[in-house]
């Protein structure tokens, strides 16, 4: 048995229920480990008390129980078959497991009972079509093969000029550490932010996709510099984080499973950022991935929980599309609301947040859930037949923004939307090799 046969081997143990199960545990431990550590983090980068992050040796007992019954909700993920609801789906489960251990220490003054029974039913309901409607849609047309590659190159033209045209309007080459003296300044038209969102998270991604799964390295690179060449426009760390985040999980992609590939995605990093926290070596990474990427959106839901405890509900009236035809008590962005009433900064939430529990409260957030979850499922149906490692590779960005912004802003400014439409198309013979 030659190496890579032998590799093979591993990687379909690992893709086994068994093999799957032992990885989520090993998640939700270090997930709940990242929670603990982040309350004795240097004060130098933040205080976990300004943003309610709290922790009490007292109240363990009663976490562990909490965060060790949700787990069985993740049994889900060891039956169902890879799909984009199911990387969507892992990531927002992450985050509701952040959140009711959170919620257990919390000084937040709201029914914590009935806020962690309603994430975790949330959780559930948005789970089951999210993971488990994956049939194919019937498709009545896509595209080409010639005109496939004709809109790869108009992806990058595309790209290359909502570069130029944002240099246009700002272009700074800074430091990560000084790029929030000058975001705020940012006044970009609506149809340029739209580009951004869209090109950043869905097109670029989509072509890296193809250019990987047809080997072409070079155009595929072409992909990860045009993404690097928005930070000094966008000047988020989105910008940079994207080319690095790609090349990482077409690596997972390429060596594992498509299930183990989604764990390992979310996993690894945490569990690096972990180990230099315990260490006491390069917080910055501990920061960056542990409390930016995993903690902040789950602290989001335990704060909007508190706001929306004593404050009206939206009634969805906070989508874009809906405020002109709804009566609003809100006449500010629900970032705008956050950030003057708790100062920690625009803070914006999963859907979990918005259309749950901003919307229509605890009780009725797990039926919004639920019709998130068939949205998602839509998108499922669409790439039924695409190779998994395709969808993974081309979806890889949206999770990250799903934790972070509703899915109504997902689905328009961040382009998910555009991003079912182009599976959809995407013609299957691409795909099948000589």
């Amino acid at each position: 048995m030659t190496l890579k046969d032998r590799w093979r081997a591993i990687a379909g143990l690992v893709e086994t229920p068994g093999g799957i199960g032992l990885l989520i545990c090993l998640h939700i431990v270090t997930i709940s480990l990242s929670l603990r550590a982040i309350t004795t983090f240097s004060p130098h980068y933040f205080s976990a008390a300004s943003f309610h992050i709290f922790y009490d040796p007292a109240r363990l007992p009663v976490a562990a129980a909490v965060v060790a019954a949700f787990a069985l909700v993740g049994t889900i993920f060891l039956v169902a078959r890879f799909s984009f609801g199911y990387l969507a789906g892992f990531y927002l489960y992450s985050m509701i497991v952040g959140y009711l251990w959170l919620n257990c220490f919390s000084d937040f003054n709201y029914d914590h009972k009935l806020a962690a029974w309603s994430a975790a039913f949330s959780a559930a309901a948005f789970l089951v079509p999210a993971t488990l409607i994956v049939s194919p849609v019937g498709r009545a047309y896509e595209l080409p093969a010639r005109m496939f590659e004709h809109l790869l190159t108009l992806i990058l033209l595309l790209s290359l000029a909502t570069i130029i045209i944002g240099a246009i309007y700002n272009f700074r080459i800074v430091t990560i550490e000084n790029i929030y003296s000058y975001r705020e300044e940012l006044a970009f038209p609506a149809g340029l932010r739209y580009a951004i969102g869209i090109t950043t998270t869905t097109l670029l991604p989509f072509a890296f996709a193809c250019f990987v799964a047809r080997g072409n390295i070079w155009r595929a690179a072409a992909v990860l510099v045009l993404s690097v060449l928005f930070y000094p426009v966008t000047l988020t760390k989105f910008a940079i984080f994207t080319p690095v985040w790609l090349v990482f999980v077409a690596f997972l992609a390429r060596y594992f499973g498509s299930r183990t590939a989604v764990i390992f995605s979310l996993l690894l990093p945490l569990l690096a950022g972990l180990l230099t926290s315990i260490f006491a070596v390069l917080p910055t990474l501990f920061y960056t991935i542990n409390f930016r990427m995993m903690i902040i959106p789950s602290n989001a839901f335990d704060i909007y929980n508190d706001y929306f405890s004593r404050h009206e509900l939206t009634h969805f009236c906070q989508i874009g599309l809906l405020k002109p035809l709804l009566s609003c008590p809100y006449s500010e962005p629900l970032t705008n609301v956050m950030k003057q009433a708790y100062e920690l900064g625009y803070l914006n939430a999963s859907l979990f947040a918005t259309e749950g529990i901003a919307s229509v409260g605890p009780l009725l957030a797990p039926i919004a859930a639920f019709a998130c979850g068939l949205v998602i499922a839509f998108g499922n149906r669409l790439s039924a037949d695409l190779p998994p490692e395709f969808v993974l590779i081309s979806g890889a960005i949206l999770p990250q923004v799903l934790l972070n912004v509703p899915l109504s802003t997902t689905l328009l400014t961040h382009g998910a939307a555009v991003l079912f439409l182009l599976w959809y198309v995407t013609p299957r013979a691409i795909f099948v090799r000589a």
